[in-house]
């Protein structure tokens, strides 16, 4: 992507154009988009807890790029816990089901579940109780909104 400032205003491109238009006439095949003020645009990376906001002119390395900010949220911190504890028991629920087939066939069959099953089982639960602690002890709503598990 590629930018120009014109008269205070940031047009972006998705490819510097082939025709380009200004005081001085109408150029074909541009090549060098810098002689005409284009510049790369350079996307910042962000957290989840933050948004892109203007686009501005980086005049030190010659890019445009934007400003980052962070977002405002509308849940309170204790509704941010309880979409995140949502989504990660539904996580770890889906890697349940996987061997959810075979405890009930067992016990349908009075068979003995493999006791690795039976481990990898208990593991995800531990984990997901662990997860759920420390989402739990979190404070911010950017931090509860950028934790992964």
């Amino acid at each position: 992507m590629i930018a120009i400032d014109l008269n205070g205003t940031i047009k972006t491109f998705s490819k510097l154009p082939k025709v380009w238009s200004d005081a001085n006439g109408t150029h074909l095949n541009i090549t060098d988009g810098e002689a005409f003020g284009f510049y790369p645009v350079v996307m910042p990376a962000t957290k989840q807890s933050e948004q892109l906001s203007d686009i501005y002119f980086d005049t030190n390395n010659k890019v445009f790029t934007y400003s980052v900010e962070s977002k405002t949220f509308t849940q309170t911190v204790s509704e941010l816990k309880e979409q995140k504890i949502k989504q990660l028991k539904e996580k770890y629920k889906n890697f349940l089901i996987e061997t959810d087939w075979i405890i009930v066939r067992d016990q349908e069959l009075g068979n003995t579940t493999q006791q690795t099953i039976l481990d990898d089982r208990a593991q995800l639960r531990t984990e997901c109780a662990a997860h759920e602690a420390s989402i739990n002890s979190l404070t911010t709503k950017a931090s509860i909104v950028e934790y992964t598990f």
